[in-house]
């Protein structure tokens, strides 16, 4: 299933908190993401952010970009790299809702697991009753989990 959802993938944008833990500047982290030397992504991956850092290279084709001036500007540089193929908006919920917002975003795939893992971040928070406008496209049924796919109405 991942590996689906992983093909024709050119460029991931997601939000600082999914990158990682540290918060506020930077200053001298070398903090290279959660995934280890070779991340899962194998695409240029854009990072929301409100502290610029310089781009962080690691295997399987994988570069962290940093991003300081908002999510439009993110998506035009992932198009940019992305060419012909798709963007991925990886997450938080909250650069989720900013995609969504800005009109960035044409299917919601979602992965419910019943685990409580925290309090969380409600994806559709902000949004008025009916928005986004979603149809559900499909359903796919794993142990411990079931795949959803939306596609967002306009």
């Amino acid at each position: 299933m991942v590996s689906d959802m992983m093909d024709g993938i050119g460029a991931t944008i997601m939000g600082r908190n999914m990158f990682g833990p540290v918060r506020g500047d930077w200053g001298n982290s070398d903090w290279n993401g959660w995934w280890g030397e070779v991340p899962p992504y194998h695409c240029p991956v854009f990072v929301l952010t409100h502290h610029a850092r310089d781009p962080v290279e690691l295997g399987g084709g994988t570069t962290f970009h940093f991003v300081t001036d908002g999510i439009e500007s993110a998506y035009r540089q992932a198009a940019a790299a992305a060419a012909d193929k798709a963007i991925s908006i990886a997450g938080g919920a909250s650069c989720a809702r900013q995609a969504i917002k800005a009109g960035l975003v044409d299917e919601i795939d979602l992965q419910v697991n019943p685990v409580i893992l925290g309090s969380g971040e409600r994806l559709f928070d902000g949004f008025g009753p009916g928005e986004p406008d979603l149809e559900l496209e499909r359903v796919l049924q794993a142990p411990g989990v079931a795949h959803l796919r939306f596609r967002v109405l306009r």
